[in-house]
């Protein structure tokens, strides 16, 4: 049997709507909220994956992910990035973790 190469992991940016569900957490009276996220991931569909089982760890109601790349492919596009976003992003990586960087709650 050989062993596969391993495939290196990748941050993807991604950002996640969610609606609400019991003890999610997010503010009262809100209708669900924008996450941004840095998940760790060989791919973008791995990177998916893991992000949207954490949140429904957390009690969360995932309910749409948009996809923004990896840093360099953000960078080829034209983004800036911050060094604190960079930071979370390696941070993400080192860990093989899923960061939310920043949320906004949803309002009627």
């Amino acid at each position: 049997m050989t062993d596969k190469p391993k495939r290196p992991q990748k941050v993807f940016t991604l950002l996640v709507e969610v609606g609400r569900s019991a003890g999610d957490g997010l503010p009262k009276g809100s209708t669900g909220a924008g996450l941004v996220c840095y998940a760790a991931g060989v791919d973008e569909a791995e990177a998916v994956r893991e992000t949207v089982a954490i949140l429904k760890q957390a009690d969360m109601s995932p309910l749409d992910v948009t996809g923004y790349g990896t840093l360099e492919e953000r960078l080829e596009q034209g983004d800036e990035i911050d060094p604190e976003e960079r930071e979370l992003m390696q941070r993400a990586l080192d860990e093989n973790a899923v960061i939310v960087a920043q949320m906004t709650p949803f309002n009627d």
